[in-house]
């Protein structure tokens, strides 16, 4: 049955003009398939930047490669997302795509299932990710590649 749940009034934590916008760039060298957690990268920029209350969006500029928030406690989380995307998206299964490989097709799928793009709340100077989360680049793709992230923050 649907409709159990409360849901609240909506709490204003900030309100105002936004006066600032800071845009960057991230380069991440990977070494392979895997995760790479850029958070302490983006809180960085984020203190520098002096906004206090906004938004920051995030952009991977790649289609074989993808942004995702997801647990930072557990190792295991990491390895099980791999393992089902391995699923989702298998190497060797007969895709027309395959000039740049055996991974290149499911890397794009992987990329689509997950995501190119983030977009997070900045409130009293920091991002509002819960206390488990963290920020990560996934490769996709079997060898070493130097990804982009496009970091553009707006507030106050």
């Amino acid at each position: 049955m649907m409709g159990r749940g409360h849901v609240a009034r909506v709490e204003t934590l900030a309100a105002g003009a936004v006066t600032r916008q800071v845009l960057g760039r991230l380069v991440v060298e990977t070494r392979g398939p895997g995760f790479t957690e850029i958070t302490a990268s983006v809180a960085v920029f984020l203190a520098e930047s002096g906004i206090a209350n906004g938004l920051a969006v995030l952009l991977c500029r790649h289609t074989s490669a993808s942004l995702l928030i997801q647990e930072n406690a557990d190792p295991d989380v990491q390895r099980d997302l791999a393992t089902a995307l391995d699923r989702l998206a298998p190497r060797h299964a007969g895709y027309v795509h395959d000039a740049e490989g055996p991974d290149d097709m499911p890397a794009h799928i992987r990329a689509m299932l997950t995501g190119v793009s983030l977009a997070i709340p900045i409130v009293a100077g920091r991002l509002a990710l819960g206390t488990w989360q963290g920020i990560y680049l996934a490769e996709h793709r079997d060898r070493l590649h130097r990804r982009e992230i496009v970091i553009n923050l707006n507030g106050a």
